[in-house]
This record gives C-alpha cells, structure tokens and sequence, in this order.
C-alpha cells in the first residue's frame, strides 16, 4: 500500500509510512526488521581498513553506540574477508550485537565461497549488479552471491549506483531511447537504468531461490532532484524495503543539507526504509557524525525519537553574553553521552525536550512549551535564570553554576518521569 503524497502533503503531521514487504536482519539476539510497518532504520558504514580488526570493531562500536541500527563493512580483498569473523568475535565480546553488513563489489562470489565463515558472520550482503561481472560471467557470479545468501540465510540489498551502472543495460535503454519518435531526456534514460538494473537483479535472484521478502533495493545518485525521481518511480514500480541515501553527499554543512532536502521529501512522501547519511567527513571528526545527522532527520520529522532533542534561540543583539549558547552546547552533549544508559532504565526519555533561551523574549514561552526549560537574562536584564517543569516555574538559578544546577534538574525530571 502506497501513501498518497498529495494528500499527506496537505496535513500538518508527517505522511504514514508506505507499507513495504518486511525483511529480517539479525545477529545473535538483535531482531531488526525491516520494511512494512517498522520504522525508518539507520545505517551507516565504516571507513576504517577491514583488514585492521581492532580499528574496524572500535569503530563499529562508536558507530552502534551513537544509533546506528546496522553498519556496513567493505570485503573487497581475502584479506578483508579473513578478518570480518574476527571482527564479530570482537565486537560480541563487548557486547555490541549490531548487524554487520558485508559490501561486495567485483570479487563478492570468490569471497562468500572462499570464506564461509565471513559470509556466515555477516547479516546481510550488499550486491551491486553494476560490478558483479560483464557478459556471460555476470549472471552466474551474480547467482553464485544469491546462493550463498540463500545457503545462510542472509538478506541482501540490490545496491545500484549510478557511478557503476551495468553498461551493457545502460546501451541497451539508451539504443531504445534513440529509436524513439520523441526520444527523452538523458535523466529520464538514467532513472529507467537504475531501476531496471535493481528490479531485474532482484527478478534473478528470486529465481535462483531467493525469497522477496528478504531483498531490499536502493538506487543511488549524487544530486537532489535526481535522487527523488528515481525513487518516486521506484516506489511506484515495486513494493520492495527501500534504502535512501544520497551518494557522495560531500562534507560539512553542503552534504548535510543535500541529504537532509532529498531524503525529506521522500520520508515526508512514505518513501525510505532504511537510511544513511554519507558525509565525507572532515579530517579528524569522528565518524558517527553521520548517524547523528541521520537520527535528527528522523525525529525532527516526528518519524522517530533517539534522544532528547534542545531547543535553542540563535542569539541576536540581546543576547550577546555566551552563556545560553555554552549551556545548550553542554546539556546537548550531556543528553547523548547519557542516551546509551537512560534508554536501558527510562523508556520514553528520548522523546523529551529541553528549551534553552537566551533572553526574555521568547524566552519564557519558549520554556514552557518544553518539558524543561530555562530562560538565561539578555543583556541588560537582571542576572536570573527562571526554570520551568512542565510549564510551571519552579526556580531562578543565580550565581556562577547554572549549568550544573540545571543539569541536575533534568536528572532529577528523567528520574520522576521515565
């Protein structure tokens, strides 16, 4: 069942989710599903050596523990898939249950069949159809992947990306195109390749004995307008999990702001079941970045909640003490720091807000919107900070330990109330 964009467009809430088929993704005792009704999950991948076991499992690690639902690991070398049942022992011995997903490109048959222990650690095989081989080799290598996915019972993602599409498929639609009386466009001829490529490659896998319900497709590009296309046809032509993402978004602000303008529309259509960000990140940042970007997109959609989300004004000529923006920089690294132990012991925390005000403006009301909110003095205002509970003023923090004050009430709120 399809969600009709043009009607959840004209509502204020988000758009119900469009019903897809449901896939399983498991490892040990962490069920995740996929499609249907589930909600919208978060991926990303690491950019660590594979080959490197400590470096990949502390990286999975920090990736998993920042949100992410599944994260994706690159095999693309003998090397690499030797070492990924030593990643999955290591990252079971900290307890980090979290789906490993192995992405395969070129040699992915030789692996899964040289390496039957990394295939079966493994939750899930990515499969690009665009480098599984060429000519008489590419459907029996492509068969040989599908039937080890078959063999140990792993799903897979149809992974088609514009930057690899299957030339010969691509010569075909555009000699057809040709032959047109009114030929269209050269994007009308790549969106008809990306999903022809993903939709007869999840054809063929179902044939050689895959089940449906354990295929997801995703048909990648690196521009806005293009990516929304591609999966609005997409959506329209088959009833498959869907995974979004923009490839190659590009770093800091420009990428989150492309991934943030397409894949919008498209959750906001009910469109997307799974997703990753794709930031190239700066050098140094760390890398769960992208998941955090991911997660906010999420819930500030009203799609889902991962953590306690801090409203906060961006300062103007009143405000021009730092105090307000330094406390609403600390208590939103506060919140997630504290994430991965409240949502053990305080179900429901994540869907807490807290207002952080700079002046008296919008400061107050503000405040009493959130569950938790304080209203810090502009300048020229007198050197009190009112706090609110629940639209209720219940004290003024004065002095120099504002912060800690306040952390403190909101400890003390997640205590009484999750």
């Amino acid at each position: 069942m399809k969600s009709d964009s043009s009607s959840a467009n004209s509502k204020l809430g988000p758009a119900p989710k469009r019903l897809t088929r449901q896939a399983i993704v498991t490892w040990q005792n962490n069920r995740i599903t996929i499609g249907g009704d589930a909600p919208v999950r978060v991926q990303s991948m690491t950019n660590t050596d594979t080959v490197d076991v400590v470096s990949t499992a502390i990286q999975v690690k920090e990736l998993s523990m920042a949100g992410s639902e599944m994260v994706r690991i690159t095999v693309n070398t003998p090397e690499a898939a030797s070492a990924v049942p030593y990643i999955r022992e290591q990252l079971d011995r900290m307890e980090i249950l979290v789906p490993l997903i192995g992405d395969f490109h070129y040699n992915g048959h030789t692996l899964l069949k040289d390496f039957p222990d990394c295939a079966k650690a493994l939750s899930k095989y990515r499969i690009n159809p665009g480098n599984v081989g060429k000519g008489a080799k590419k459907d029996l290598q492509f068969a040989q992947m599908i039937e080890a996915a078959c063999r140990y019972g792993k799903p897979i993602r149809i992974g088609v990306n514009w930057g690899s599409l299957d030339q010969e498929l691509l010569a075909s639609i555009m000699d057809e195109n040709a032959s047109r009386s009114v030929p269209g466009t050269s994007q009308a001829v790549m969106i008809e390749a990306l999903i022809q490529s993903a939709m007869q490659s999840a054809e063929k896998a179902v044939e050689v004995g895959m089940d449906r319900n354990q295929i997801l497709l995703s048909c990648k590009v690196s521009n806005v307008q293009d990516l929304v296309a591609v999966y609005r046809e997409l959506a329209l032509r088959c009833d498959y999990p869907l995974h979004l993402g923009l490839t190659e978004a590009g770093m800091g602000s420009k990428g989150i702001v492309s991934s943030t303008a397409a894949m919008a529309i498209l959750l906001q259509e009910g469109i997307g079941d799974t997703i990753r960000v794709s930031l190239t990140p700066d050098p140094g940042a760390p890398r769960e970045n992208e998941v955090i970007v991911a997660q906010e997109i999420l819930q500030t959609m009203g799609l889902r909640n991962f953590t306690p989300m801090v409203i906060a004004c961006p300062g103007c000529g009143r405000t021009t003490s730092t105090t307000f923006q330094e406390l609403a920089a600390n208590i939103q690294s506060y919140l997630r720091q504290q994430m991965p132990i409240w949502k053990k012991s305080h179900p429901g925390v994540e869907s807490m807000n807290v207002a952080v005000m700079g002046c008296i403006v919008n400061g107050p009301g503000e405040s009493k919107h959130a569950n938790i909110g304080i209203s810090l003095p502009g300048t020229g205002e007198t050197p009190a900070a009112p706090v609110f509970v629940d639209g209720v003023k219940v004290k003024t923090l004065r002095g120099e330990r504002i912060t800690e004050e306040f952390q403190l009430i909101v400890d003390e709120y997640v205590r009484l109330n999750y």
